[in-house]
This record gives C-alpha cells, sequence and structure tokens, in this order.
C-alpha cells in the first residue's frame, strides 16, 4: 500500500505528517500480526527450526553459524503450552479419523514411542502423529520413532494434521482447523530424512591411539588443565580436584 503524490503539487507538511502517521500505524498492525502469527508462509517450519536450534545449543555452538535464526517479530518458535496444545489438537484430530471408520484407538504417546495403537477385527496399526502450524512440509522424527516405524511395516501409518490454526491471544492457547494427511503403510525412506545433529564417539579413553596425530612430537594428546594458585594453596581444593 501507498500514498501518491505529485512532485510538483506536494501537499502541506501537517497533511505529511497525517499520512506519516496513518502509514506507521498499518505497519505496527503488520508487526502485531506476525508476532502473533505461529507460522508465515516461506518461513522455517516451527517444529524443524527448533529442532535445529536445540542441536546447535546442545553441541556448544557459541554463535548461531549454520542454524537458521530467529527473526525479531516474527512467531518463529513456539511455548511449550503452544505446543502442547497443538500435539492434544492433533492427536484428537487423529482419533475421530481412525474412530469413524471403525477402528478402536488407544492413545500410547505417554509410554511407547508412537502415539496411537489401533485395533480392528484381529488387526493393529501403529500410528505416529505430528500436529504443525506450517502447511505440513516437514516434520521432526526422533531416531527411537524412525526405528520403531520401520519395524512395524506395513501395520503403520503417519497422520500429519497441518495448518492447525493458533490463537495466543488469551492466557492459554487455543487450537482450531487443521487439515489431516494419513499415509499408511508408511515406508521411511533414507532419502526423506535430513541430519540434523549426529552423535559421535571420540578417541577420548581409547587404548590405541592411531599412529597419524595431528600434534607435533613430544606435545601431549592429554593435558589436565592448571591449577590456579588460589586453588593449589586450598588442600581441600587440590584433593577434589
Amino acid at each position: 500500500m501507498a500514498i501518491a503524490y505529485d512532485r510538483e503539487r506536494l501537499p502541506a507538511q501537517g497533511t505529511l505528517l497525517d499520512d506519516l502517521h496513518f502509514m506507521t500505524g498499518l505497519l505496527g498492525t503488520l508487526y502485531q500480526g506476525e508476532r502473533l502469527a505461529p507460522y508465515v508462509p516461506g518461513d522455517p517450519t516451527p517444529e524443524v527450526l527448533e529442532a535445529e536450534q536445540h542441536a546447535a545449543k546442545t553441541a556448544g555452538r557459541r554463535t548461531p553459524g549454520g542454524v537458521r535464526p530467529r527473526r525479531a517479530g516474527q512467531g518463529f518458535l513456539l511455548t511449550a503450552a503452544e505446543r502442547r496444545a497443538i500435539e492434544r489438537h492433533s492427536v484428537r484430530m487423529a482419533t475421530e479419523h481412525f474412530e469413524a471408520q471403525g477402528w478402536t484407538v488407544k492413545d500410547v504417546g505417554d509410554k511407547e514411542s508412537f502415539d496411537l495403537l489401533l485395533t480392528r477385527d484381529g488387526q493393529e496399526l501403529h500410528v505416529e502423529v505430528k500436529g504443525t502450524t506450517s502447511a505440513g512440509l516437514e516434520v521432526i522424527l526422533t531416531r527411537a520413532e524412525v526405528e520403531k516405524q520401520r519395524k512395524y511395516h506395513p501395520d503403520n501409518a503417519l497422520v500429519v494434521v497441518h495448518s492447525i490454526e493458533l490463537d495466543r491471544m488469551g492466557e492459554e492457547p487455543v487450537t482450531s482447523g487443521g487439515v489431516l494427511h494419513c499415509t499408511s503403510p508408511w515406508v521411511v525412506e533414507d532419502e526423506d530424512l535430513t541430519v540434523i545433529s549426529y552423535a559421535y564417539r571420540t578417541q577420548v579413553g581409547a587404548q590405541h591411539l592411531s599412529k597419524q596425530t595431528p600434534f607435533p612430537p613430544g606435545v601431549p594428546q592429554q593435558r589436565q588443565a592448571k591449577m590456579s594458585p588460589d586453588r593449589a594453596a586450598d588442600p581441600d581444593a587440590a584433593a577434589a580436584g
């Protein structure tokens, strides 16, 4: 939106100030909408962004290099209460979806590495449910979830409830809407998985060190930190060290 002026007939200063005040008010409304929005189309998926930032923090990264940052004024990350509300909403929609098809549904998410156990005519179905305010193009899976779903195939399913609406205006978040997409049987293909972090086995404590070492000859590969003079003078601190 813009206000156009004829360069040969510019309005008075008071009119320009009124127009400026009007436009900044609109801009404030836009910023407020971005702050309240749980997802802005085209932005990183909130769940994926949170997993990337958590992985970087766990790895001890001092800078957000390589991790998409949270931009000011945009509602990327969700609070714990908002995540719980989205999870409950998606599980409820999935439960209603399968009960309408004649399945008996049991919520086992508190004790199993999947969310719903379905039974019908002697058949079992192990269902993983993911809810998101985004378009649902990416979801986060744990290692246990991937391993279990590969084990349960073909008696398994992935339910993605996407485009959930999240109202943040009240004391507690309120969810509504959402579109349910079900994949069953669900094959977890390697090419559909993106690595966010690694658990790396180091050489600390190894009995045999590699002959090829980046250290110059005579330089020890392990060294204890030097004790400060104050701690060295304290016998209790020296014993603790």
